[in-house]
């Protein structure tokens, strides 16, 4: 790989890290090529992008981007993870993947500017996707919004009744 090759890998890198919402590195040492393929394409159904990089290239693209946090831990077989969209997604596949091929290793991960542990991706991909959570949002809102209209609805009547009783009381006086 010549001088050119390598600086437009480092600049295309570089641009990637800029917008991805999450990075997470993998130790992918003792997976086949067929695994690490359908590794990529698990990722790649939920829009993300799995990157085996050389490491000194990822440390030169890592400069001003989130990705910087985590250069001293591009030692060793380091493949990259990319999200674009949903934080979870690829969480999710790397957490599923890993407990069917023990020889994946998730070790780190970026997001919004702070390091994530094991513990944190695994909890990030407990999490619903995205959709899933904007469907539970929008039930609660839908609800709240259902409630207060009945309780508001529901005083009116109230006073309805409260003012029909006393009519009746003073038609029983008279």
């Amino acid at each position: 790989m010549n001088l050119e090759e390598k600086k437009k890998i480092v600049q295309d890198l570089h641009e990637r890290f800029s917008r991805s919402k999450v990075i997470m590195l993998t130790d992918y040492k003792g997976l086949d090529v067929l695994k690490l393929n359908d590794l990529r394409k698990k990722l790649r159904e939920v829009g993300s992008e799995y990157k085996v990089v050389k490491n000194t290239l990822l440390i030169r693209a890592s400069h001003g981007t989130d990705a910087e946090l985590v250069k001293d831990r591009f030692k060793g077989p380091v493949a990259v993870v990319l999200s674009y969209d949903d934080q979870a997604a690829p969480a999710k596949v790397l957490t599923d993947f890993s407990k069917e091929n023990d020889a994946l290793q998730i070790n780190v991960g970026v997001m919004s500017g702070k390091i994530i542990d094991l513990v944190a991706i695994n909890e990030l991909s407990a999490l619903p996707s995205r959709e899933v959570l904007l469907a539970q949002f929008l039930m609660t809102a839908s609800g709240i919004s259902v409630g207060l209209v009945t309780a508001l609805s529901d005083i009116p009547k109230r006073f309805i009744n409260v003012l029909q009783a006393i009519k009746e009381q003073k038609d029983v006086a008279a």
